[in-house]
């Protein structure tokens, strides 16, 4: 930030910068400074027509508007900040002492908040994230501006305590937390893009295998950008072997399940068993798989209810996959007609009335049997395939129950009532 602003006023300095923003040279920084925020502007503009990339709320550099995204207040920045190294030895800084903090901390709450929502999306802490990035960077911005963050950090960096070989102030922890902070943003910027790239236009085991990569992926960047970060504030990263252990016997013990389910996950998506878009059923629960994440799985019914499935229930259980090798299902209806009725036409009316319906396949066609010599009647099974049923399965077998029905009625075939046959016994 020091290499981007000028140094901080002193306090004894206020009187002559109130002084300096009366002057009629104010007046020049301003317009000035307008000219900065129509030539970002334009800037902006000409870089979304050059990339062709339409008005979209998850884009990073460019939002729905073109001011919504961190091209614009990066932009602003560097125009603003060229500006006043050429007006700095030509008239006294009033307006851009404060300008540039404040577009510094535009800058950091607008990529801070756009990484987030596009990491994270409707995640809840995420705007209580935005908000506490947004309050930090406008005190920040007060501090300097008022010449009471350095003092505030001379202060801090007193207040110091040893931890192993290395001596920590507070004035460290707040700059690592600070570049934590950055690189973690960075890291999560990095992967969201690989992530957009990697799962545009895939589909079905396409789709599955890429969400494993892009998983990994992030899991990896993120792991890097925290060490990173510690190396940063000075942390010596082999005392960590100590908080690595601990975590082994943590993860041994008590988030054994936690573990399980998350390497369950990589495996479901490294070995393609089940894929987005299949028709699974686990544990009677009969559904479109929409989703698979780290740790679970996202099971859609056909009834609108969504099932969350633990990956290791996915590995460890017999799971049915109906559209593995293939997205046919075989359904059944069946029937039962009288004994007298005719059965070679009862057979081609059942597979007529199948064959009508729009969603059952031609290739395998319908197909009626004689299954069984009920107690009431004779009883017929009608077999159709089908290659949608994430569609669900009641409308379709109640489309062919009523072809059926006006079939054997227009033909008056009977289909019989339960019969019963009562003894009586003479006193």
């Amino acid at each position: 930030m020091a290499g981007v602003m000028a140094a901080p006023p002193r306090i004894d300095d206020f009187h002559d910068w109130f002084v300096a923003l009366t002057q009629p040279t104010a007046l020049t920084e301003l317009a000035v400074l307008a000219g900065c925020v129509v030539l970002a502007w334009g800037l902006t503009w000409l870089a979304r027509r050059s990339v062709g990339e339409p008005p979209d709320p998850n884009s990073i550099w460019f939002g729905r508007r073109i001011i919504d995204g961190v091209m614009f207040p990066l932009l602003l920045l560097c125009v603003g900040y060229m500006a006043r190294e050429a007006l700095a030895h030509r008239i006294p800084m009033a307006v851009f002492r404060i300008a540039i903090p404040v577009l510094v901390s535009l800058a950091a709450i607008r990529l801070g908040v756009k990484v987030l929502q596009i990491a994270f999306k409707a995640a809840p802490l995420v705007r209580a994230l935005e908000r506490t990035i947004s309050w930090l960077a406008w005190i920040a911005m007060v501090l300097w501006v008022s010449g009471l963050l350095p003092l505030m950090l001379d202060e801090l960096d007193q207040i110091t305590w040893k931890v192993g070989g290395s001596r920590i102030s507070v004035t460290t922890m707040i700059a690592g937390a600070l570049t934590a902070g950055a690189v973690l943003l960075v890291t999560l910027w990095i992967s969201a893009a690989i992530e957009g790239r990697l799962l545009r236009k895939a589909t079905g085991s396409e789709l599955s295998v890429r969400i494993a990569i892009s998983n990994a992926i992030r899991a990896l960047l993120m792991f890097v950008g925290l060490l990173v970060a510690l190396s940063a504030v000075g942390i010596d990263l082999t005392t960590l072997s100590v908080l690595g252990g601990a975590i082994g016997v943590g993860i041994g013990l008590g988030l054994q399940q936690l573990a399980a389910n998350y390497v369950s996950g990589f495996v479901i998506l490294a070995e393609r068993s089940v894929r987005i878009g299949d028709n699974v059923r686990v544990d009677t629960f009969e559904g479109r798989i929409t989703n698979i994440n780290a740790r679970y799985t996202l099971i859609r019914s056909t009834s609108g209810r969504e099932s969350i499935v633990p990956n290791a229930m996915m590995t460890a259980q017999r799971v049915e996959n109906l559209s593995l090798a293939d997205t046919r299902v075989w359904l059944s209806t069946v029937v039962s007609v009288g004994y007298e009725s005719d059965v070679d036409l009862v057979m081609r009316l059942l597979v007529d009335a199948a064959a009508r319906c729009p969603r059952v396949l031609r290739d395998p066609a319908p197909a009626a049997a004689l299954s069984a010599f009920g107690a009431d009647g004779l009883e017929f099974t009608v077999g159709f395939w089908i290659s949608d049923p994430e569609n669900g399965q009641l409308g379709l077998r109640s489309q062919i129950n009523l072809a059926i029905l006006r079939s054997l009625r227009e033909h008056h075939i009977d289909i019989p009532y339960p019969q019963r046959v009562v003894h009586v016994k003479p006193n």
